[in-house]
């Protein structure tokens, strides 16, 4: 067998291993509960795959997470923990929301302008976290959550005070949208093939950026060693703010399609916890753009067939979370441990 043979069997065992340590922890959770491990695991893929609809809800969780994680890919790669995206995406949608609400013209002049304005708001949002992380030395995970909660509050405020339906408030959210501010969908099924389109581009930029740009360079020296980069003329705190704002920027496109494309209206959970989901889907893609498309997918899979386990079995749909979280985990953990081995053979 080849070196360069043996190395790939190695690095393809690295990233099997995880997964396999990942499902019989899962497995043994629900061995506690009562369960039976593999008609769990198989109805959660019956739920994602069972009939074109379900392929369909699949995609649409899936743009979401493409376009969190193509963005984080850019500040995970500058060495910055983006938690804010949460509350970027928030913000996008709240945006895309006014300009929904209060801009008269055909559809897809009024695409446009929530589109833009959506990842106008989202970007600000992101901007603000990096101004506190370069001027303030507040840590971007402090300052992003602090940044989540304050989206939060806002959005709930807008909803139950200026926006609220006039039929009163409610935690279904804002009055509909005008139909010129829907994004189309796919036949009978909740799938905006412009939202995919939009989603794909996006991971394609970052890629291009990361892999194919001088920027893209710098930013990967920044997360390799932040102070070695500014030594070498690298205007790291400007690199910072960019990355924050493209990440924000696409964030916050996601919130403008949640809002327009899948509820037609803002609702206080808009953004569905993907800000936290995506980062989960960039760390599993090893902060590798290429691999954010694939990841995502299988997260979303995951999300839209997990609530069948409580038609089914009668177990709660956060186990999908649980298994998210475990493979997340026992990658990280691989990844230590093979790193470990290498400093020790070296």
């Amino acid at each position: 067998m080849s070196h360069q043979l043996k190395e790939r069997l190695q690095a393809l065992a690295w990233l099997i291993l995880p997964i396999i340590a990942a499902l019989l922890f899962t497995a043994i959770v629900l061995l506690l509960v009562g369960a039976q491990p593999l008609q769990a695991f198989w109805e959660i893929a019956r739920g994602a795959l069972e009939s074109p609809a379900k392929w369909a809800d699949v995609l649409t969780a899936w743009v979401p997470l493409a376009l969190v994680g193509a963005g984080m890919s850019l500040t995970f790669a500058a060495g910055l923990w983006n938690i804010g995206a949460e509350g970027q995406i928030i913000v996008g949608a709240i945006f895309a929301t006014w300009v929904a609400r209060n801009v008269h013209l055909p559809l897809w002049p009024t695409l446009f302008l929530v589109i833009v304005a959506g990842m106008v708001g989202g970007a600000f949002w992101g901007w603000l976290t990096g101004l506190l992380r370069v001027y303030a030395r507040v840590h971007e995970i402090f300052g992003g959550l602090g940044m989540n909660f304050i989206a939060t509050a806002l959005i709930i405020w807008l909803i139950f005070n200026p926006w609220k339906p006039a039929r009163g408030a409610t935690m279904s959210g804002t009055e509909p949208f005008p139909p010129n501010a829907w994004v189309p969908r796919l036949g009978h099924t909740r799938l905006p093939p412009l939202a995919v389109l939009m989603a794909i581009l996006a991971v394609l930029l970052a890629y291009y950026l990361l892999k194919g740009t001088r920027y893209g360079l710098e930013l990967r020296a920044m997360g390799k060693n932040m102070r070695a980069a500014f030594l070498q003329g690298i205007p790291t705190h400007r690199h910072m703010l960019s990355a924050f704002i493209l990440c924000g920027a696409m964030a916050g496109l996601a919130g403008a399609l949640q809002a327009t494309a899948v509820y037609h209206r803002l609702i206080p959970r808009i953004s569905g916890g993907y800000g936290y989901a995506g980062m989960l889907v960039v760390i599993l893609a090893g902060y590798r753009p290429e691999w954010v498309p694939a990841v995502a997918l299988f997260f979303a899979a995951i999300g839209v067939g997990s609530p069948r386990l409580e038609l089914n079995m009668q177990l709660d749909a956060s186990l999908g979370g649980v298994l998210e979280g475990a493979i997340v985990l026992f990658v990280l953990l691989a990844a230590g441990l093979r790193k470990r081995l290498a400093r020790r053979s070296s």
